[in-house]
């Protein structure tokens, strides 16, 4: 019994080396590709470069998605992460100009948007390791509010109503903030141990949660 106590005892301290390396890689990398992101935005917004469309955007973020999963457990698999988030800054930075555009309300909506993610993130992140709740009994929630995310998003593009737009931005918002809680869940239980993949699923969350909230406090502050 005392070997079979020692081996538990061994195993779970290895399990518990191997969280924390993920969870501190995981971080690491995302703190990272947030400021990379950040960088790219600038250089797009500074020079004035025009948003790629819809589609661009679209077959750009799934195909570099797809080659983050495909080389996820190689060294490839770092370049892709700055590729797709890079490319995601990219994307973000006009619409960052022409928020700025507006005024000084502009830059107040910007700075109200990054605190409120990062409030929104760190909140999160803190319970879910405070308490260590496994949070896989989400999974159906955020399943059934992707179909939503996806039926509201199409309806949007043909009727364009201000009213379903923020409403779809609400439901982005309470998505993302589910994906952080099952992802932190995921790593600190075991669940996931590919941080490239924990990076990707975090910095997506983050980014429609900041794009989200620009979105709204841009049309409840009369700006749309």
């Amino acid at each position: 019994m005392s070997n079979q106590a020692h081996i538990s005892t061994t195993q779970r301290s290895e399990s518990a080396l191997q969280t924390n390396k993920v969870l501190r890689n995981t971080y690491m990398l995302l703190g990272l590709t947030l400021a990379f992101s950040a960088f790219t935005a600038f250089l797009s917004a500074s020079m004035n470069l025009p948003h790629p469309g819809l589609i661009i955007t679209l077959v750009g973020f799934y195909g570099l998605l797809f080659l983050v999963h495909k080389t996820s457990d190689s060294a490839v698999g770092l370049l892709s992460v700055f590729a797709l988030t890079g490319f995601m800054g990219y994307t973000l930075g006009p619409i960052l100009g022409m928020v700025n555009a507006i005024g000084p309300r502009g830059s107040e909506i910007i700075m109200m948007a990054l605190g409120g993610t990062a409030l929104i993130f760190f909140a999160l992140s803190a319970y879910v390791l405070t308490t260590k709740k496994d949070m896989s009994f989400l999974g159906g929630m955020m399943m059934a509010g992707f179909v939503a995310i996806i039926v509201m998003f199409i309806a949007n593009l043909f009727l364009n109503i201000p009213a379903l737009g923020m409403a779809l931005s609400a439901m982005f918002i309470l998505f993302s903030a589910g994906a952080i809680l099952m992802q932190t869940s995921a790593i600190i239980n075991g669940g996931e141990r590919n941080y490239i993949l924990a990076t990707v699923t975090l910095f997506v969350s983050l980014y429609n949660i900041f794009l989200s909230l620009i979105h709204l406090l841009t049309a409840f502050g009369g700006d749309e």
